[in-house]
């Protein structure tokens, strides 16, 4: 723990890692930069217990099928004063025959491997574009054993990124809303009504690029949230052993206390409790090996329901006294005392918490509990989604499967290219087809909430034409304002803001019906709004309420209403399907009738002009016979 206070010191960048494919042993760590576990050497294979996932993320899952992939991913702090850990990896395969120096242990005929960038800013394109460059260097040598470069990497980026500030420019590079627009059009609006609920949401494609790409744009769109929003987004604890889950299951009984009581991933309550009661290690285990007792259980109410629609109220149930008892250590870390947070417990949206939030120009201002602890601009954003058990994870190997039924998890926006996440439909609300710009959501209530109303159908469309319009300017293609990517991000920035706008008002159920009636209700029961509601926020007073693109009715707008209609409804499609199937057959149909008809015709135009020509052949074509030469007649 005391290296990692060292290396955020010296830089924003961790560690440098390669993770390599053995044939024995599978995705292991063969080299890290300073070391992963601090008494151990650069080669050891050692990991902390809370990124055993590390070799799975930066190797993905059916990697072999690519020559090379990048992978954006998340791993889980080490300890509490550090935030998110962001990873960037790129990997590649080289033929065995073509090494230089061929080790022992490379038996296969290819060699895959993975460099990764272990840091601690969200600056995803900007190392992927520097560890590109330093990955191809590192193959051309083909000779794995030069780990030289590697170290000269991680100094140069420390050196390079070092006291930088995080700006639209850097952060925002490689994540294009303009391509993503013209691919998934009117949906992209929807995606983002979707994770402004707070659902569980997983995207599906390969390869591991164009899923993390698509997935971290739209997070751009939502203000400051990849810059300041996604601290907290990765607080998972792994899954814990055979044996520890063995014990839970005889410690709990009841379904009940199942649903409500974790093992392992109760962890922010746990080293609160260790904090605040300083307790010895003998106790934590006692906690992570589910040998609670009844002091302990006392603290999580069991909730009404055990139906895995129910996470979302089950994470309220929390009892207000685990925050009693975390105070004196937050009050010493210079943060809200526990004495004021159970008020933030109160069901109504209306109760005031009394830090308000500073510029994110500095670190200060920051409240743990219900209030997200980010840095927030005068707006109150970024909204703390990615908080509470609400994760984030560009990618998630198929070793991370279980997260997605953690009764500690509420909810995820998570990208997979493993067949098994999308086949479980059943543990996410939305499925998010990339390849097919589809967006799959079981239940019929929930498209219900989010369907787009006639104000959100012109703002989609308004967003489609400027990008469409501008598609073919081989120049200023995404680099032009209009239509391009930083315009794209200030119009939803300008959406998201009258819509908060709106919420504030008295009597605003007019202002708030262009943004969906029931989306409104929904939303309002969220976590993000409850926090941001809870703040004052004077900078609003400035931002007009309404939808930007409220009005009257007109007839473009049932001809746009249609044609969503067409395009996305389940019953749109099978009309649009059949039609097209229609037109296909009616097409195929008309050339065949066409050739047999056409075919019979002019089998019977020849056959009469033949019977024709045959009859006046005669009279008209034969020439008269010539008359035979007299024989003579002999007497």
């Amino acid at each position: 723990m005391e290296s990692h206070g060292r290396d955020e010191l010296k830089g924003p960048v961790l560690h440098i890692v390669v993770v390599g494919f053995h044939h024995k042993k599978g995705c292991q760590v063969e080299f890290s930069y300073p070391p992963l576990m601090p008494d151990e050497a650069h080669d050891s294979n050692l990991l902390p217990e809370e990124w055993k996932y590390l070799p799975f993320l930066a190797l993905p899952d059916g990697a072999h099928n690519y020559q090379e992939d990048t992978v954006y991913f998340h791993l889980p702090p080490l300890s509490g004063d550090m935030k998110c850990v962001y990873g960037v990896s790129c990997y590649r395969q080289i033929e065995a025959k073509a090494l230089k120096v061929r080790q022992a242990d490379v038996t296969r005929e290819t060699v895959q491997k993975s460099v990764c960038v272990l840091s601690r800013v969200p600056l995803y394109g900007l190392l992927q574009a520097k560890l590109q460059l330093i990955t191809h260097a590192y193959f051309e040598e083909k000779d794995f054993s030069q780990i030289s470069i590697l170290k000269e990497l991680y100094d140069h980026m420390n050196g390079s990124l070092k006291g930088s500030a995080l700006e639209g420019s850097q952060v925002y590079l490689g994540l294009s809303p303009r391509d993503l627009i013209l691919h998934f059009r009117h949906k992209v609006l929807i995606l983002f009504k979707l994770i402004l609920l707070e659902k569980k949401v997983l995207f599906y494609v390969s390869p591991v690029n164009r899923l993390v790409g698509a997935l971290m744009t739209v997070l751009s769109l939502f203000p400051g949230m990849i810059e300041h929003g996604l601290v907290d987004s990765s607080h998972y604890r792994p899954k814990s052993s055979v044996s520890e889950d063995l014990s839970l299951v005889e410690s709990v009984s009841g379904a009940e206390e199942f649903v409500s009581v974790s093992v392992t991933d109760i962890a922010n309550t746990t080293l609160e409790l260790e904090g605040q009661e300083a307790a010895q290690p003998a106790a934590a285990e006692s906690l992570s090996s589910g040998n609670s007792t009844e002091g302990d259980n006392h603290l999580l109410k069991p909730p009404s329901r055990t139906s895995p629609e129910s996470s979302e109220s089950d994470w309220e149930t929390l009892d207000p006294s685990v925050l009693d008892e975390s105070g004196p250590k937050e009050a010493a870390e210079g943060k809200e005392t526990g004495s004021e947070l159970p008020d933030a417990f109160d069901s109504k949206p209306g109760t005031p918490i009394t830090v308000q939030p500073q510029a994110a120009s500095g670190q200060g201002g920051v409240v743990q509990g219900l209030v997200s602890g980010l840095e927030e601009d005068q707006y109150g954003l970024p909204l703390p989604i990615f908080t509470k058990g609400y994760l984030c994870l560009p990618y998630m190997a198929l070793q991370q499967h279980h997260l997605l039924s953690d009764v500690t998890v509420r909810g995820f926006v998570a990208g997979a290219t493993n067949i098994l996440f999308r086949q479980q439909r059943h543990l996410s609300d939305a499925i998010v087809d990339v390849e097919e710009a589809g967006i799959q959501i079981q239940d019929p209530e929930l498209r219900k909430i989010l369907s787009l109303t006639t104000a959100d159908l012109r703002f989609a469309d308004y967003l489609v034409k400027h990008v469409t319009e501008n598609r073919d300017d081989v120049f200023l293609d995404g680099t032009g304002w209009e239509g391009g990517d930083e315009w794209i991000r200030a119009q939803f920035t300008l959406y998201l803001h009258s819509l908060l706008s709106s919420a504030l008002q008295q009597d605003n159920e007019r202002l708030l019906a262009d943004y969906g009636a029931p989306f409104i209700t929904a939303w309002k029961i969220t976590h993000n709004y409850r926090v941001w509601y809870s703040n004052k926020h004077p900078a609003m007073a400035a931002i007009t309420p309404g939808h930007p693109f409220q009005g009257q009715y007109s007839v473009a707008d049932v001809k746009l209403r249609l044609s969503h209609s067409v395009q996305n409804s389940e019953r749109g499609k099978k009309i649009g399907n059949a039609m097209i199937t229609t037109s296909r057959s009616v097409v195929q149909t008309g050339k065949v009738v066409g050739q047999s008809v056409g075919g019979a015709l002019t089998s019977a135009k020849s056959a009469m002009s033949s019977w024709f020509s045959t009859l006046a052949q005669p009279a008209a074509v034969t020439p008269p016979a010539c008359p035979e030469p007299a024989t003579e007649v002999k007497p």
